[in-house]
């Protein structure tokens, strides 16, 4: 009788561990989807954050295709163009142009920078970066 009681406790033990191993699985699986469903709705759009002389001086939505006119009070103007979800500057009073050259941005933490005009144009809340996206 001692004998047969054991395999029906190992038996029971066994059904209650996979029940209880799948209902840890389903709770895992849900809050991993609750997690991803939570950082998919509270991302903010991705947007060109414009600074002169370290002070910013706007924001601008990514997913709008406008041209900005950035005049400082000195006379010295950069045009900025966000189109297609990229941000570049297409024209510049600077004498080097080297900003001008310098192709478009979408990704967080690329910037345009034009240092003889001190303004630097930051992307934030955007895709990150690729490992190599400053040798292409």
């Amino acid at each position: 009788m001692g004998r047969s009681a054991v395999p029906a406790d190992l038996n029971t033990m066994k059904r209650n561990d996979r029940i209880l191993i799948v209902v840890l699985i389903i709770l895992g699986l849900i809050g991993v989807g609750g997690v991803a469903l939570y950082s998919k709705l509270s991302t903010k759009e991705p947007e060109a954050v414009v600074y002169l002389e370290g002070k910013e001086k706007g924001r601008y939505a990514l997913s709008d295709n406008i041209t900005i006119e950035i005049r400082q009070e000195n006379g010295d103007c950069n045009i900025l163009q966000i189109k297609n979800g990229k941000a570049q500057i297409t024209e510049a009073s600077c004498p080097d142009k080297v900003c001008v050259r310098h192709r478009p941005v979408s990704r967080q933490g690329e910037s345009l920078i034009c240092l003889p005009n001190q303004m630097v144009v930051e992307i934030e809340n955007g895709e990150d970066a690729d490992v190599d996206a400053g040798t292409n």
